[in-house]
């Protein structure tokens, strides 16, 4: 208890050098709870989007089709088993039929995926009911990436070339009848989205699909149905999960970069203030404290500007986080650009798992590295200290 009286009273002691110490860590503490929030935030809100706009509650596949083969979709579709017939009659799942084609936007040609769905679907967040729009055109949906690039706009009439199930090449006039803007790019560019049953007689196969999408929240019920795989989300999600991987080696480095830094703060500031209390020090020890005290000490001073810190760092940054994680993070409408799948507003994630293990994290290392200097005082001589000669 004398102990931390005193070490309490030697910290507020040294006045700006404790208050410096204290800023510096809190700045860094409330850094590692706000970068992993935002880390949080990307990976749910990407995961929530590709499962709200293309995903649904997971997918049952032809067996042929593979998305990162073009070769494959030509053979990639069929007449859903009746297992799966039954599901879309009962509204729990929609069919979506892929295939290739050449668009040919103001002189110039653009290959594209055609994919065509249902305008009466509900389980994917994508405007499709647009596809309803009467027209004197085949009626099609693109997204603000896709008509960036295409230089296309809305009521735009554009040729569309395809081939259809006997390898025959065919041709129409197409018009863009809505422009969406979505956040998921493998849904934007470089698709077209036409109404499903106009699709099957463009292509002459009656009821086939490539890919069915089950309702949100789908248990499987069965594997496997014939010519059909299901694909769950933990599949579909795959390639998020091992980003999520790479993140987490990256981030954990801007983490140790973070608290090196704050950590070299304290350990200089150590050295020094044992350096200047060299006298003090030698006073106590010749008053009877034993040396591993007087470390033990020193080492308390570290662990409470540690302490102090996470009180400073949450005075100050509780409403900012709060505030952050209720009215979000305004993001360019560019990002998607970039491949990722995020909303134009981001909403971090700060939970209790990282703020504790960040508090405990931060308290643990300031504390080891205030003991490392505090090693010299084993070698102070308190009658050479007090005669001024060490």
């Amino acid at each position: 208890m004398i102990n931390l009286k005193l070490a309490f009273k030697n910290i507020i002691g040294a006045g700006l050098r404790t208050w410096l110490n204290a800023i510096v860590l809190s700045i860094v503490f409330i850094s590692m709870i706000a970068l992993n929030g935002i880390i949080q935030g990307m990976n749910h809100s990407t995961i929530n989007n590709m499962k709200n706009t293309i995903y649904g509650g997971g997918q049952y596949w032809h067996k042929n089709y593979d998305p990162y083969d073009p070769l494959s979709i030509k053979n990639s579709h069929a007449k859903p088993a009746d297992k799966l017939k039954k599901l879309i009659q009962k509204d729990r799942a929609d069919p979506i039929l892929i295939n290739q084609g050449a668009l040919y936007p103001h002189g110039r040609i653009k290959n594209v995926l055609i994919k065509g769905v249902d305008p009466e679907q509900n389980f994917l967040d994508m405007p499709m009911a647009k596809l309803k729009s009467k027209t004197d055109f085949i009626p099609a949906i693109i997204g603000s990436q896709m008509a960036d690039n295409s230089r296309l706009k809305k009521n735009d009439i554009v040729t569309l070339r395809w081939r259809d199930e006997s390898g025959t090449f065919d041709a129409a006039d197409i018009q863009i009848v809505h422009i969406m803007h979505i956040p998921v790019p493998s849904v934007d560019q470089g698709q077209l989205w036409l109404p499903y049953k106009k699709m099957q007689e463009m292509m002459d196969t009656k009821d086939h699909a490539t890919i069915v999408v089950m309702e949100k929240g789908y248990q499987p019920e069965f594997k496997n149905a014939g010519e059909w795989e299901f694909k769950s989300l933990k599949f579909l999600l795959r390639d998020i999960q091992k980003m999520k991987q790479t993140q987490f080696v990256s981030y954990a480095f801007m983490y140790l970069l973070l608290l090196f830094m704050a950590l070299l703060a304290v350990f200089d500031t150590q050295v020094l203030s044992i350096f200047h209390r060299k006298k003090e020090i030698g006073m106590l020890m010749a008053l009877g404290m034993e040396r591993k005290k007087v470390i033990k000490l020193f080492t308390l001073e570290g662990a409470m500007q540690a302490f102090l810190a996470l009180i400073l760092g949450a005075i100050y940054a509780t409403p900012l986080l709060i505030w952050t994680a209720k009215s979000g993070i305004k993001l360019p409408e560019s990002t998607s650009d970039f491949g990722m799948a995020i909303s134009t507003t981001l909403y971090p994630i700060y939970g209790w798992r990282i703020i504790v293990g960040s508090s405990l994290l931060l308290l643990i290392s300031v504390t080891i590295v205030s003991y490392f200097p505090t090693r010299r005082i084993s070698d102070i001589e308190p009658q050479k200290v007090l005669a001024g000669r060490q």
